[in-house]
Order: structure tokens, then sequence, then C-alpha cells
């Protein structure tokens, strides 16, 4: 998405000719990979470890570090490949996005006229907030090390990156549709008005 974003703000021109269907479905290929991969590398990791003591899982679903917790092996190996899938799958993607952010803002940024600047920034804000969430919380809940202190911060990180996130991006999109506006204002036009009347009878 933000390589999409960076074409058509940096280099318009040659949006149609990079951005064609062969090319979506490469992008979207490489990224189901690139999940594949990792739960793969992570699933594998899992089932090699040996469990011996309780079988509760002080979290929100069996993620990867605390069932790294709950087995008896030397949850060194386990840390070191967390923050190696991490770094990989997920540093590297993020730092591609802010790069790719980097010069779109350079490019707004050189925009003469004040529409022109609004207009190109409200393209790229709603995924710039999506992309901010994800990768923030994500980043912190896997690349530093899990202390007691920080299991309980973890738990609300895992639940922004699995759920809030993945809810949020659609409704951040739909706002931005004019239609979608028009519609939940009529909604709360009318809800208002039934409320009101509700309140005279």
């Amino acid at each position: 998405m933000s390589y999409d974003r960076y074409l058509a703000i940096c280099n318009p021109l040659h949006y149609a000719a990079r951005m064609s269907g062969r090319s979506c479905l490469h992008l979207a290929v490489g990224s189901w990979i690139g999940g594949f991969l990792v739960s793969s590398i992570a699933t594998v990791s899992i089932s090699q470890l040996t469990f011996c003591g309780p079988n509760g899982i002080d979290h929100f679903f069996c993620d990867f570090i605390p069932l790294v917790k709950l087995s008896c092996n030397d949850p060194l190996l386990m840390d070191t490949l967390a923050f190696t899938s991490c770094l990989i799958f997920s540093l590297v993607p993020f730092l591609l996005t802010l790069g790719s952010y980097s010069c779109i803002i350079s490019t707004i940024l050189r925009i003469r006229s004040t529409v022109g600047r609004q207009k190109a920034f409200s393209t790229c804000s709603s995924h710039l907030i999506v992309v901010s969430i994800y990768y923030g919380t994500l980043l912190t809940a896997y690349m530093f090390p899990t202390t007691d202190l920080l299991s309980h911060f973890n738990k609300v990180l895992s639940f922004s990156y699995t759920i809030l996130t993945p809810l949020v991006n659609p409704l951040i999109y739909a706002l931005r549709n004019r239609e979608v506006q028009e519609a939940l204002c009529k909604a709360f036009r009318d809800l208002r008005f039934t409320s009101v009347k509700m309140k005279s009878l």
C-alpha cells in the first residue's frame, strides 16, 4: 500500500505502468509467502518444545512468547528466533514503508498549492495511521525483552495488532468515502430526530 501511495504521489506519470494487475499480484503473493513463512517457522519451532509444567497460558490467545514461557526448554533460542523473525518480517517492511513515506512527505512539502498538499496528504494519512498502530505495537511486543512488567502490557499490544488494527482499518478507509460520510450524517440526524421525538412524547 505504501508503494502504491509512493507511486501515486512521487511518480504519478509512471503509476499505470508500474502498478499493473501483474505488479499488484506479485506484491500480494509476496506478502502471502512472507506471512506463510513466518507462521510456518513459528509453528515448527513451537512443535519442538517440551512442556512439563502448568498448561494455563497467561494471554488472550496462543501467542509465541507465552507458549515459550510455559515450555521447559531454554528460552534464549526461542527469544532469539522471535527477535530475528520480527527483524526480517516486520522491521524490514516497516523501514521500507517509512522510507516511502519520507519520500512522499518531501514531495508533498514541495507542492505549492495548499489544496494540492491537503489532497495528497489525505490520500496517505489513513494508511499511515493504520501502519503506525500495527507496526508500532507489533515491534514493541516482539523486539523488547519479555519481563514480568511488560507481560501485561504485551497483552494489550497483542490485542491491538491482532484485533484493533484489522477492525479499524476498513473503518478508516470507509470514512474517507463521501457516500459513507453522508450516510453516517443522515443516520445521526435520524437518531437525533427520533430521540427528540421520544422525549416530546
